[in-house]
């Protein structure tokens, strides 16, 4: 599920964003594999959790299940880590218990969509 929720965000296609996400998933795994410190039985240690640039902070969440959410942001944006929990949170009871949702397929559940809106709207205030 990707969205832009703000104007300043760049315009990029669904294609790229594919790339983008395949990629990070790439590196995540990679990072995973190559960390010195290995975490049993938690995968909240594992990969990336922050990646910071000049212009952009991208900040993961990785469930147990291996689901991984993604928020790029300004730097100096905060809360970062509770906004991901919060939108983890909605998708397990928006997504999660709609019926017709199917795993691994785009999210399109407009009780999701709502969820996500809410929490943006409580942290960009």
């Amino acid at each position: 599920h990707h969205r832009s929720l703000s104007p300043r965000a760049p315009q990029i296609g669904t294609n790229e964003w594919l790339r983008i996400g395949s990629t990070f998933h790439s590196l995540h795994a990679i990072a995973s594999e190559a960390s010195p410190v290995k975490s049993f039985g938690s995968v909240d240690a594992a990969g990336i959790d922050v990646i910071e640039g000049e212009g952009i902070v991208l900040c993961c969440f990785q469930t147990r299940t291996g689901i991984k959410f993604v928020l790029t942001a300004e730097p100096g944006t905060m809360h970062l880590h509770q906004v991901l929990r919060e939108i983890y949170v909605a998708y397990t009871d928006c997504a999660l218990k709609d019926p017709f949702y199917e795993l691994d397929m785009p999210i399109r559940c407009e009780l999701f969509t709502q969820a996500i809106n809410d929490i943006m709207d409580r942290y960009d205030r």
